[in-house]
């Protein structure tokens, strides 16, 4: 039951003990522990006049009523799938035709899914009093899902993440005992789509806490809500990806946030640099990296940032230690085990791990495998990340699996092209894209600028680099194209490579 007992109880024990107290700040308006009750038992009654269905798409729309709908789901031992209305149509479609999705929760004033059972919580009949009395279904179950998320990765087809009620619950045990703290008083920014796993624990912690949460409405331009957030509203709490962190790089010298306390960086890695700046912005602020694929729970370790010197591989800041209850190891490309000063692919095993993609065995196979460590058979999960493992158990991030390329027959690693790159252009975000013409690897420097001098940087590059990993091209862009999660969308540079 760890599930119901670490998250379900705690978060209906605040609603019914602490029933004034904000527990959403959404376009504007607050909303208390009273309301968010209110909704989840209207939503959780309607489900109870419904089939037994498990999964039940749900449009990603900020408002109280999508959250409170998520939180009815896994009360009453559904799942959700979420769609994000701003995905291409025949993205969506997929989706739900994969999952065989009947029922869909849209809060929209028109909703897109006509051929489907469309639920709006804003039209059930509302209830006067939060049940005192809550039966949770299935409440022993930790082996129910609780979401499948779909992501694209560098194919662009859709793949769906499972994560049980196990998943998260080891989750967020191993994230309290990481050394985050929140309380009832601290104001939580929640700036992610609900298609991003990120935003699980962006409200939810909170949440379980009895804090409140801070969101940012689809109708707003988005970091410079997020900054608005964080200056107005005094946030204390507040996760965030390096993409928005470099959208505000401009206006640090003007940033000053006192009431910060707590502050994760997440999504992407982060230079050393970029962390380092922001640190300036926020001095009362501890600040964390933390680091995990979809696959293994939203985060699987993290690296508490130091003022004074910070670990770092390439420019990149270290992801850290790995949470409690997890075993880590490093592979090459045979599946044998490395030494950890050898770099090679980072595996990861534990109660975090996903039961695998939905209804895709041939990916399953691909990114999970049975090996025994410790006089253990145990499942490792895949994480296509390159790394290595210092004397002190920090672990250190080189890059991809899919971006260690070979040219000419060399093998090599576009993180060093990267971060020879960010010297010499003081540190302007860079993205190094290999697209292959005629059978030939070619590489496309993208750099996030107006103006460069084009040939005084390759003149640098062969200052340093050997001349098979010096870019055929560059191109300069004003700002980089994101995706749903607001990470570098590569997909979209790689398709940049030959205009």
């Amino acid at each position: 039951m760890l599930f119901t007992n670490n998250i379900l109880k705690p978060i209906f024990n605040n609603i019914k003990k602490h029933s004034s107290r904000n527990a959403f700040f959404i376009s504007e308006k607050y909303y208390s522990y009273k309301d968010l009750g209110l909704k989840i038992n209207k939503i959780r009654l309607h489900l109870n006049l419904l089939d037994n269905n498990v999964f039940f798409g749900l449009v990603t729309n900020d408002d109280i009523e999508t959250y409170a709908t998520i939180l009815a789901l896994w009360s009453e031992g559904r799942a959700f799938v979420p769609i994000n209305p701003k995905n291409p149509k025949e993205r969506n479609k997929n989706i739900i035709d994969k999952i065989g999705l009947k029922n869909i929760f849209d809060t929209s004033t028109e909703s897109s899914y006509k051929n489907l059972n469309i639920i709006n919580p804003k039209k059930l009949k509302e209830n006067n009093e939060f049940s005192n009395k809550i039966n949770f279904k299935n409440a022993d179950d930790d082996e129910l899902l609780t979401y499948i998320l779909f992501t694209s990765g560098s194919t662009g087809e859709p793949k769906g993440v499972k994560i049980s009620r196990k998943n998260i619950g080891a989750f967020f045990n191993n994230f309290w005992e990481s050394g985050i703290k929140i309380n009832y008083f601290d104001k939580c920014l929640q700036s992610f789509d609900l298609t991003f796993d990120v935003s699980i624990q962006s409200f939810i912690a909170p949440l379980i806490r009895g804090a409140c949460v801070y969101t940012i409405p689809n109708d707003q331009i988005k970091f410079s809500y997020i900054y608005y957030l964080l200056e107005k509203y005094n946030i204390s709490f507040a996760v965030l990806v390096p993409s928005t962190l470099r959208y505000l790089r401009p206006y640090f010298s003007e940033i000053l946030l006192k009431n910060l306390k707590n502050c994760i960086i997440t999504a992407e890695s982060c230079s050393i640099e970029l962390a380092s700046d922001w640190m300036k912005c926020v001095p009362n602020c501890n600040i964390y990296n933390y680091y995990g694929p979809t696959e293994v729970t939203i985060y699987c370790s993290y690296y508490k940032l130091n003022r004074k010197k910070n670990i770092s591989s390439n420019g990149l800041l270290s992801i850290g230690k790995l949470f409690k209850n997890l075993k880590k190891i490093i592979i090459d490309e045979n599946g044998n085990i490395l030494s950890n000063e050898k770099k090679g692919e980072l595996c990861l095993s534990g109660d975090q791990v996903s039961p695998g993609y939905w209804k895709n065995k041939k990916k399953n196979k691909s990114s999970f495998f049975t090996t025994k460590f410790e006089n253990v058979d145990r499942i490792f999960y895949k994480t296509g990340d390159i790394c290595t493992i210092n004397k002190d158990n920090y672990i250190l991030l080189h890059g991809r699996v899919d971006s260690q390329i070979k040219i000419d027959g060399y093998r090599i690693e576009i993180g060093e092209i990267e971060f020879i790159s960010r010297k010499y252009l003081n540190n302007k975000n860079i993205v190094i894209i290999p697209n292959k013409i005629d059978n030939t690897t070619k590489l496309t420097a993208f750099i996030e600028s107006k103006k460069i001098d084009e040939k005084l940087y390759l003149s640098y590059l062969r200052s340093k680099l050997p001349r098979y990993m010096i870019p055929s091209k560059v191109k300069l862009l004003k700002k980089f194209p994101l995706n749903s999660n607001d990470k570098i969308d590569k997909v979209a540079l790689k398709k940049l490579c030959n205009d």
